[in-house]
């Protein structure tokens, strides 16, 4: 397998045709993929629920801990279909846009969003194609038409997405077909779920409720690509279990040269915060077509690595592309060596005295910084939650594994994501000293740690409470 030992940096895949069946999957798992996105904006609950089973088997029998997420469309804007097939939308001319169901020609086109009329103003911006079109609103009845100025025209072909940069948009985040998506999900072995189109911390704690109404264990990702997600950025972090950076409608919304600078601080904010953070959108875009990346690209994935992201993910690469396999191991290899290269700057969190858990996050904290001081070659630890996992990594202590032990199978899969951890099943919890012997030998027969090297224990005391982490150990490896 490409993906070596040592390696921090997670890798997600989208599932699609071109990887959908076991043998895919089990391609992409061998090459070093650790997530596997289900994109509820295509299929059917069927087909997702076959790609569920395929997970699991491979999971069973090979022993991986590989996570499963599942992407909600959310309130995603498209316009209607075009009568031949596509028109050209000439700059300076006006078209208008109407939510009465209609075939779509250069002057009218059908706009599938009731609200459209409502909410727009005079003077916003409407964006088609991912951006490629830009219209400007002239005036609104409020009621079913908009008429609109071409400001940058092209073609425009049925069931383009439309973004409303410029719009304050009453319509709730969790749609119908979201909710439908919803119940199917939770009832399958799913370790995250991604809200889409995310603009408060209200919208993800409505999806964190009923994940718990359902009584999942499934986390929360806020997916950020809505200006309003920008300016509520931190109480979002805050909100959600982890946050994925989905460039791709960010980048339209807001001015294209602050995605990178905006990429930078989120990622920061989120390692500060504990939050898993993922970055996604065209990292390999060529790859959907060629079998190797651009050079734009190779130091485009590099620089996340070196930001501290915890993982990359591939959409359209490994969903539809040609060369799925390809894209993992080209992927990988630029990981790798970027990681060689981590920057100290990297490690941004402390413990908050305002923290509830500051106990803990202290014990956390010191648990990386001796790690650093002694050069300890590992960090080990025993959770129940994942809060040991989330805490150790946001530190970043780039010159130790971290090693996280539990008896909870979704709780391992769920872990797959977060930066440097590896994950092992362990439901032998007897004293703390038999444990903290147990687990170091299971990873010295495993070959991760040898005779000789330090490690730090870290878990909670007396071990069969399973508190919070309250326990810092140093143990020479004999």
């Amino acid at each position: 397998m490409p993906k070596t030992a040592n390696q921090n940096t997670k890798i997600v895949a989208t599932v699609g045709p071109a990887c959908s069946s076991y043998n895919g999957l089990l391609d992409l798992a061998k090459a070093g993929v650790d997530v596997f996105r289900l994109n509820f904006s295509h299929g059917k609950h069927e087909e997702h629920l076959e790609v569920i089973n395929h997970i699991v088997a491979i999971n069973e029998k090979y022993k991986f801990h590989l996570g499963i997420m599942a992407d909600l469309q959310g309130p995603k804007i498209r316009i209607g279909d075009i009568a031949d097939k596509e028109v050209l939308l000439v700059n300076g001319k006006e078209i208008v846009f109407t939510t009465d169901p209609t075939p779509g020609t250069a002057e009218r086109v059908h706009m599938a969003l009731e609200s459209f009329p409502k909410e727009v103003r005079p003077g916003e911006r409407i964006l088609l194609d991912d951006g490629k079109l830009v219209l400007e609103v002239i005036e609104t009845d409020k009621h079913k038409e908009v008429r609109l100025k071409v400001i940058f025209g092209g073609k425009l072909s049925s069931k383009k997405g439309v973004n409303l940069p410029d719009t304050k948009l009453s319509i709730p985040c969790l749609t119908p077909k979201d909710l439908a998506d919803l119940e199917f999900i939770l009832t399958q072995p799913v370790n995250w779920i991604a809200l889409s189109f995310v603009r408060k911390a209200q919208d993800v704690k409505e999806l964190a409720d009923l994940i718990e109404a359902a009584g999942h264990q499934a986390k929360t990702i806020a997916k950020i690509e809505k200006p309003e997600a920008i300016k509520n950025i931190k109480d979002i972090i805050k909100q959600a279990n982890a946050v994925m950076i989905a460039r791709g409608d960010l980048g339209v919304e807001m001015a294209m040269e602050k995605l990178p600078t905006l990429q930078k601080e989120i990622i920061r904010l989120c390692i500060t915060r504990a939050r898993p953070v993922i970055v996604a959108t065209q990292l390999m875009d060529s790859m959907i077509i060629n079998p190797s990346p651009t050079r734009a690209e190779i130091t485009d994935v590099a620089n996340a690595v070196l930001d501290g992201a915890d993982a990359v993910m591939l959409s359209a690469e490994t969903s539809v592309g040609a060369h799925p396999s390809k894209v993992v191991h080209a992927m990988n290899k630029i990981i790798q060596e970027a990681e060689k290269h981590y920057s100290t700057s990297i490690q941004l969190a402390s413990p908050s005295p305002k923290s509830k858990t500051f106990w803990s996050d202290t014990v956390c904290y010191h648990a990386a910084r001796m790690a650093q001081d002694v050069k300890a070659k590992a960090i080990i630890g025993m959770t129940v939650s994942g809060f040991t996992a989330f805490k150790i990594s946001s530190y970043r202590p780039i010159d130790s594994r971290v090693f996280v032990f539990s008896d909870q199978i979704s709780i391992l899969n769920t872990l797959n994501l977060v930066w440097g951890v590896q994950t092992f099943f362990y439901d032998r919890f007897t004293s703390t000293d038999e444990t903290i012997y147990d687990v170091v030998n299971i990873l010295l027969k495993a070959g991760k740690v040898k005779q000789g090297d330090i490690v730090i224990n870290t878990g909670s005391m007396p071990m069969h409470k399973k508190y919070r982490t309250n326990m810092l150990k140093l143990t020479l490896v004999d």
